[in-house]
């Protein structure tokens, strides 16, 4: 992996947390439910700066977007405690809900596509259910990714997401991330309106 010297992020609050879901452990790597560390891994690559603090119960690093300081944060928690390490985050650099940005996996989407929204419930999502307990609030912006629905009823929904993406799933995935690391940059700029104008 190269990487490009960029801007220090050193200096200044932190005005955003943008979160990566997933499970920690190299056997869950590139599984559906870890299509959120993969973005948050493919932006912090993009921006030349490393997740390899450990703090909050997850692995940490930070980054400028739009010359705003900009904290990316993995929860090791596994994802149904993501809450946990969210709120630690959120609450020691007195962050609101509103400036907490959440990417993950969709299983209602195409794999490839993605939906960017302002609030809303859960879905389904047990990341996302830990999240809106520990921040006792609705109002972070998210971007979910498609990973697929699964194949048919015979699957488990738990089996599904921690199943591996195919190559040309991972394809389609990568084409989305992109997007949605435009979409971070927006986001965090103040432009989710023009985010999900381009992207929903």
């Amino acid at each position: 992996m190269f990487f490009r010297k960029k801007e220090s992020a050193v200096g200044g609050a932190p005005e955003f947390l943008i979160v990566g879901l997933g499970n920690p452990g190299a056997k869950y790597a590139f599984t559906r439910h870890n299509a959120g560390f993969l973005c948050l891994d493919l932006l912090a690559q993009e921006e030349g700066v490393r997740i390899d603090r450990i703090k909050f119960k997850g692995v940490l690093g930070e980054a400028r977007l739009g010359g705003r300081r900009c904290l990316l944060l993995k929860p090791q928690t596994f994802m149904n405690n993501s809450g946990e390490s969210v709120r630690e985050a959120a609450a020691f650099y007195k962050i609101p809900p509103e400036r907490v940005l959440v990417i993950f996996d969709d299983v209602s989407l195409p794999c490839g596509k993605l939906r960017i929204r302002r609030k809303g419930s859960d879905g389904g999502h047990n990341g996302i259910k830990s999240i809106l307990y520990h921040l006792g609030s609705d109002a972070f912006p998210r971007i979910k990714l498609g990973v697929g629905e699964k194949p048919g009823p015979e699957w488990d929904l738990a089996d599904w997401v921690l199943s591996s993406f195919r190559k040309e799933e991972l394809t389609a995935l990568r084409e989305a991330s992109e997007k949605a690391c435009d979409a971070v940059q927006k986001i965090v700029c103040g432009d989710i309106e023009q985010a999900m104008a381009l992207y929903n």
